[in-house]
């Protein structure tokens, strides 16, 4: 079976002092970005859909689901590592407002307890390979994060789970993985960004 990982689209900038989750919405630049995603996956012939119930996730799925006449299955534990923080700053920002942060992340160092980044991690894999089970033979798009989609990727290219960040996946980029019921994976692509073609303004890179 084939599993199309959709990178959420860009959100809005968002730090919370209430302690809450920030849990942004999309930009308005995140909107275009989904549904330039959308219109392009509509000829893939997608079997199902699933995706994070974080509301960058869920607001990039929308697009998704009118295009491919499918409804989305939210599944908790496809959350991204920062589902709890009370901020989030998007990369190409943090750049320029803290420097130090941004080459922190940008190397694979995360923050958080080891212990808990790796409890994350390995409920993300699960979390896919619990889709993989329910969907042989099928193609299955999962609307998610960068973090996810690394993790993911890493278990598959037998990357260690302490360093398992190598992968610069854009917004609303498209990932590709081979899955079969013995137990490949194979890595079919990463970070695709065809439906950004002759719309340069979608492409935000770090």
């Amino acid at each position: 079976m084939e599993l199309i990982f959709v990178r959420h689209a860009r959100p809005e900038h968002v730090e919370r002092t209430d302690g809450s989750p920030a849990d942004p919405p999309l930009a308005a630049i995140g909107h275009q970005q989904a549904a330039a995603v959308a219109l392009w996956l509509c000829e893939e012939q997608i079997d199902c859909l699933y995706s994070s119930p974080m509301r960058r996730a869920r607001e990039t799925a929308v697009p998704i689901e009118e295009a491919c006449g499918l409804v989305v299955n939210v599944r908790e534990k496809l959350s991204e590592f920062d589902r709890d923080s009370s901020s989030y700053i998007p990369m190409e920002v943090l750049k320029e407002v803290n420097r130090a942060a941004w080459e922190r992340l940008a190397s694979g160092k995360l923050l958080g307890s080891v212990d808990s980044l790796a409890i994350w991690f390995s409920s993300a894999v699960a979390a896919v390979e619990n889709i993989v089970e329910e969907h042989r033979g099928q193609r299955v798009g999962i609307i998610c994060h960068g973090g996810v989609i690394n993790a993911y990727l890493a278990h598959c290219l037998n990357f260690s789970p302490e360093d398992f960040m190598k992968f610069d996946v854009d917004y609303s980029s498209v990932t590709r993985v081979f899955a079969s019921s013995e137990g490949h994976r194979s890595v079919n692509s990463i970070n695709e960004t065809t439906h950004f073609r002759g719309l340069p303004h979608l492409s935000v890179r770090d």
